[in-house]
């Protein structure tokens, strides 16, 4: 009997303008930081906050995104064993070193991101790296007031990019004999495979939506860190999960206990029991109006 399944064949050019080619993977990249702005505006409105902040998140959280998900793959999965380099083994301080990671060699390529590469981890290390530099140097609200706000929109974001995954054929699970297992024709596969990008997909939608209906529908807002820290659990907890079932992304994995997306995974879902757990401890703040945003918006300024 043969075995239902999807065969996936989707070309990840979008189209090409002369030598340039648009991949979908990047127009997805695009879209999911376009329609995260308009979300997290119109949360800002609710709350209302000055007019200029949501230009001011845009530049920094765009920046730290795309800059954090570049190291983050760099740093992350690149490391490569000398006998696949076709180079020979060095030894630090007596330690025989068999891995070699190119973009330490050679860091000049790191701007290279046409070539393809970004991790998510990397990238949510990059938002909360310029969510701290944001917060101090012009909103003075705490790192869990801000994320409350804004995962509700990386949530979109991060659904799209699992999205781009799909379009490149790239990132999916072992076989499997469920009906909805994709052939990969593209990346050279013969049997059906998870297609985990969209269970990442579905997980990442019910973040967003769990986080909307808190801070609408709840005073989760008025816990700081509640809703980023559901929503911490929500995603890393799930992808953590999910590895057990992908194919690891790189060689040098197949030697770790867990892999390199689950040791990731680790410090984000204790983050999150630990800012769920301090969000009840903590008092809960009043009501939210304009007149404590626009005093406190007023001290900023005379400072």
């Amino acid at each position: 009997m043969e075995l239902l399944s999807v065969v996936w064949d989707f070309n990840p050019i979008a189209f090409t303008l002369g030598p340039l080619s648009v991949r979908w993977y990047g127009l997805m990249w695009a879209l999911g930081i376009y329609l995260c702005w308009m979300v997290v505006d119109q949360l800002y409105k609710h709350d209302h906050c000055p007019e200029d902040w949501i230009d001011k998140v845009f530049t920094y959280m765009v920046i730290g995104v795309i800059v954090g998900a570049r190291l983050g793959h760099c740093f992350f999965y690149e490391w490569h064993s000398c006998e696949a380099l076709g180079l020979e083994p060095i030894q630090i301080f007596g330690w025989n070193i068999t891995y070699r990671n190119p973009y330490v060699e050679h860091p000049f390529q790191l701007v290279k991101v046409w070539e393809g590469g970004l991790a998510s981890h990397g990238g949510a290390i990059g938002l909360i790296l310029a969510a701290l530099l944001l917060d101090r140097k012009h909103f003075h609200k705490g790192i869990p007031w801000f994320f409350d706000r804004l995962v509700i929109g990386v949530a979109i974001t991060a659904t799209l990019i699992r999205l781009g995954n799909l379009f490149n054929s790239e990132i999916y699970g072992g076989p499997t004999d469920l009906p909805w297992g994709f052939i990969f024709v593209r990346d050279g596969q013969t049997v059906p495979c998870h297609p985990t990008q969209i269970y990442e997909m579905i997980y990442c939608i019910v973040a967003g939506v769990v986080s909307a209906l808190m801070y609408y529908k709840t005073d989760a807002a008025r816990r700081p860190g509640l809703i980023f820290g559901v929503w911490l659990e929500i995603v890393f907890f799930t992808r953590f999960m999910l590895e057990f079932i992908k194919f690891n992304q790189e060689a040098f994995e197949a030697n770790f206990f867990l892999n390199m997306g689950q040791l990731l995974s680790l410090p984000f879902i204790a983050w999150g029991i630990y800012l769920i757990v301090m969000a009840y401890k903590r008092p809960m703040l009043p009501e939210l109006t304009p007149e404590p945003i626009r005093q406190a918006t007023a001290k900023t300024k005379k400072k």
